[in-house]
């Protein structure tokens, strides 16, 4: 027994499946920005899978097979590191990390708020996108015990990873309002250079080697082993889906996500300590 549960006070994980609440119901009354976060990629899937949905890129996958499991790695990159990059440094500019930090609240609840808001964000944007691909564009979903294995670890790694680096990297704008200026170009040449547009081994060499240096191109490599066949495998520049290495790289950024996370997080704006 705990001594808050001795002097009856409510644990962490209480307080933090508080926040949780707390931090849901703050995303969705934010409508505009909530509606955008799950229609973004149903747009982009929309577009995509209008102009090349019915191309095949292999005998037997369609563009649209192989843009969903793209787009999926990128709800990950969306859910976490970048609402977490723009939303926590608005919260640190008005004031509301600085009075958290004042308050008897443990600082580890915060982050459980944040953590539990991103997994269910990211399970209802998959959701959606999934439906779509399914009913317009004939996506079809895994039907294996271990490609959905495959998501599952992929998807705990990849919001584990992002998340960290979203919170780490929320100390890199100076004010809230410019965050979304520095964060959004950022995932958006991320998702440009990790195939999740264009097919992998069709970019240029330099840029495969470049994405090879960031979660997102092995987040997708693993997504893309859950909703396309083996055979598809040829398509990357090894000739195979490389899960083990997929698996390590996104555990190597989860530990330096939480290092920088640790030593850079701030919970008051940059020069009023």
């Amino acid at each position: 027994m705990t001594m808050t549960e001795v002097r009856g006070l409510p644990s962490t994980a209480a307080i933090g499946r508080a926040r949780v609440t707390i931090e849901l119901k703050q995303f969705f009354r934010d409508r505009n920005s909530a509606l955008w976060n799950f229609a973004f990629p149903v747009i982009l899937l929309v577009i995509f899978g209008s102009v090349f949905g019915g191309q095949d890129i292999a005998p037997g996958i369609t563009f649209a097979q192989y843009f969903v499991a793209g787009m999926i790695a990128s709800g990950v990159l969306y859910t976490s590191f970048q609402n977490l990059a723009i939303a926590i440094p608005l919260e640190r500019e008005d004031g509301t990390l600085k009075r958290l930090q004042g308050t008897p609240m443990p600082k580890a609840a915060y982050f459980i708020g944040k953590i539990g808001t991103v997994v269910v964000v990211y399970v209802a944007q998959v959701t959606i996108l999934t439906a779509v691909g399914i009913v317009f564009y004939g996506v079809s979903m895994p039907s294996t015990a271990t490609q959905w294995f495959t998501f599952v670890w992929a998807s705990v790694l990849g919001l584990v990873s992002c998340t960290l680096l979203g919170i780490a990297f929320s100390v890199v704008p100076r004010t809230g309002r410019g965050a979304s200026a520095i964060v959004s170009p950022i995932v958006l040449v991320l998702q440009f250079t990790s195939g999740v547009f264009f097919v992998f081994d069709q970019l240029p060499h330099w840029m495969q080697v470049f994405s090879s240096l960031f979660p997102l191109k092995w987040l997708a490599q693993a997504m893309r082993s859950v909703f396309l066949p083996e055979s598809a495998a040829a398509m990357g520049a090894s000739g195979t889906w490389e899960l083990g290495m997929c698996a390590l790289v996104l555990a190597i950024w989860c530990v330096i996500g939480l290092v920088l996370a640790l030593v850079y997080f701030r919970w008051t704006p940059r020069g009023s300590d």
